[in-house]
């Protein structure tokens, strides 16, 4: 095992560059988590509850690899910034969408729009990693592999509920 004394001036940031961008990551996830969970039960009885609740569900376990690779690479959590990114989050939900006591038709695709987005960011985290794998033991290849289709599956779902949103509120007649 290599001694902080002992590293190269190149291994200390680019380990330190890690450790903050894994953390940044887990910040996003801690965001994306409690996003898509507030969105599958703002469908609760309604069509695609189902579909929302499953991707709900793999954003958890999403940000429990990602937990997991931190782990195994000898990386802390730094949980303030997830703390500051699930209050951001929060705060998030309370924004103007043309309605005053009820979730507006805007809402649900604003919000497609946002998960797809962090599902993106999640996914080139993954293909970071992967670029790492050859020459980091820690990292399973196979399991980045995984982890990335999955993503690249969300991002197909997310973006097939944001076009049929986007045509029930831009198509409808209703107003927003």
């Amino acid at each position: 095992m290599v001694t902080a004394s002992e590293r190269t001036p190149m291994e200390k940031p680019a380990g330190s560059f890690l450790a903050i961008y894994l953390n940044d990551h887990l910040a996003g996830a801690a965001a994306g988590v409690g996003r898509s969970r507030a969105l599958a039960q703002a469908h609760r009885g309604r069509p695609g509850e189902e579909r929302l609740r499953r991707l709900a569900e793999e954003i958890a376990a999403d940000r429990g690899a990602l937990l997991s690779i931190m782990a195994s690479l000898g990386i802390p959590v730094r949980h303030y910034k997830s703390i500051a990114m699930s209050v951001a989050e929060r705060a998030g939900r309370l924004k103007f969408n043309g309605r005053l006591k009820e979730r507006s038709p805007l809402t649900d695709m604003v919000e497609y729009e946002f998960l797809r987005l962090a599902v993106e960011g999640k996914a080139a985290g993954w293909r970071t990693l992967l670029t790492l794998a050859d020459r980091t033991p820690d990292l399973d290849a196979g399991e980045l592999e995984k982890l990335l289709h999955r993503a690249q599956t969300q991002i197909d779902l997310l973006e097939d509920l944001r076009k049929s949103a986007a045509a029930d509120v831009f198509t409808s007649g209703r107003p927003a």
